[in-house]
């Protein structure tokens, strides 16, 4: 069995470790734009201006309530032929893999640094623009690390979700880890040795995923007395 997950013409050791590369780098790619992406929204939904609410509220509903797998196809088939026809622009599954999964992880974590906002001691912003802070200021070093660290353990689960959704793209035949899989199970017919060797794949990204967050957290957590 050993045999079939060798480097070279004999094995698929090296087709395997290439999607798992793609997997990887798709969703290393894909976080900072949904981060940034659900922080903008964040701020658009506890905007005073009520169209900005409105946008806020209205985008994180509807990409939280639309299945992954419909906004993957909907991305590349609709804005891939689209951007084809108006500009010739031929679009990558890799792009719409971040795109679609993207706009997902925004949403969702619009959610998370909404509710990390709404957590935020008022009293010590109030103190801090009282001793003369700017609002710039204010944000930089009062609210965004605080934000951050009430952020962080929902953030953390997002990824170990945008990990394990980066095998829906195999859907629009990127060559990820699930697609080489299912090819090598589809020259092989032994689907259980390789489906078990991409479920253990899979595990080990997200198991050492949580390791990093845990760290991550005890860090940002570093100086808070707990009550």
């Amino acid at each position: 069995m050993l045999e079939l997950f060798s480097f070279g013409e004999t094995g698929w050791g090296d087709e395997l470790l290439q999607g798992f590369g793609v997997t990887i780098a798709l969703a290393v790619v894909t976080l900072p734009v949904g981060i940034i992406l659900g922080f903008l929204i964040a701020m658009a939904s506890m905007s005073k201006n009520r169209w900005l609410r409105w946008i806020g509220i209205g985008y994180t509903t509807i990409f939280r309530g639309v299945p992954e797998l419909l906004t993957l196809f909907t991305v590349y088939n609709g804005a891939g032929i689209l951007l084809n026809r108006l500009f010739g622009i031929e679009f990558s599954p890799f792009a719409a893999g971040i795109v679609s999964l993207g706009l997902v992880f925004g949403a969702f974590s619009a959610e998370v640094l909404r509710g990390a906002f709404q957590a935020l001691d008022k009293g010590q912003i109030e103190a801090g623009l009282a001793v003369g802070m700017r609002q710039l200021d204010v944000f930089r070093r009062v609210k965004l690390p605080q934000v951050w660290r009430f952020a962080l353990p929902g953030l953390g689960n997002l990824w170990v979700n945008l990990v394990k959704d980066t095998a829906l793209v195999s859907i629009i035949a990127l060559s990820d880890l699930m697609r080489m899989t299912q090819v090598a199970v589809g020259f092989t017919k032994k689907p259980f040795t390789f489906y078990l060797a991409a479920c253990l794949a899979y595990w080990l990204v997200c198991a050492l995923s949580e390791v990093g967050a845990a760290k991550l957290e005890t860090r940002a957590n570093r100086g808070i007395r707990r009550a």
